[in-house]
């Protein structure tokens, strides 16, 4: 369940595109997008952690939070889109 919630918290951080760059209402909007999903990404990760360590999951899941959070950093640095 937090991985869809923090997949579409770092999709939305996406969808966000600023007009121009008068448009800071829609920069804003992206950067809080993309700093909710990486709180997210590290909660992915604490939760991962604690199965995983339980034995109910595997190490390969920690790829998931992680790949959210470069999606998420990529984002709030700018490297990808406007």
């Amino acid at each position: 369940m937090v991985t869809l919630v923090t997949g579409y918290v770092v999709f939305t951080a996406y969808l966000v595109e600023p007009d121009g760059p008068w448009d800071q209402q829609a920069v804003t909007n992206y950067k809080v997008a993309g700093a909710i999903g990486l709180v997210f990404s590290a909660l992915m990760t604490l939760l991962t952690s604690v199965f995983a360590k339980a034995g109910w999951l595997r190490k390969w899941w920690y790829v998931i939070p992680a790949a959210l959070a470069i999606a998420a950093l990529l984002r709030l640095t700018g490297f990808v889109g406007y």
